[in-house]
């Protein structure tokens, strides 16, 4: 059975006509919102509060910031005001195991192992390689 693979899965689906499920969230809420605030406030109160929603509304189903939703534009203000603006480098404590001496395969009191390649035969180079390690071993 053959699945289809999504291509562009950047792109959201339009649901409500033009609208994605995004957009019409935002605009749903905020100026149902703004509506509400118009029938039972002051004209005011409405001016002050009700159309700066409608207009947040409408940025966030709509306005793209860098070809980014507005969303994720208004996030990174907050962050930026609510978060410290110096960090301060607090080094982490390192957590160090060691292993026993029958677990390690190379200790540093032997020295460096050097392989010295006397032929081109991959074979005979592995085969000399095993040897040095079984020697090792019985040492």
């Amino acid at each position: 059975m053959q699945f289809e693979v999504p291509q562009f899965i950047e792109v959201e689906d339009k649901i409500f006509g033009p609208l994605t499920w995004r957009q019409f969230v935002y605009l749903s809420g905020g100026i149902g919102m703004a509506v509400v605030m118009f029938f039972f406030l002051p004209f005011i109160l409405f001016a002050l509060f009700g159309i700066p929603l409608a207009l947040l509304a409408g940025a966030l189903a709509f306005y793209p910031v860098n070809n980014r939703p507005f969303s994720y534009f208004l996030e990174g203000v907050v962050n930026f005001v609510f978060r410290p603006k110096r960090y301060l480098w607090r080094k982490e404590q390192a957590f160090v195991y060691h292993a026993g001496e029958e677990q390690s395969a190379y200790s540093p009191s032997s020295g460096p192992v050097t392989v010295r390649k006397t032929g081109t035969d991959i074979s005979s180079i592995a085969r000399k390689l095993e040897l040095e390690a079984i020697q090792k071993n019985q040492a």
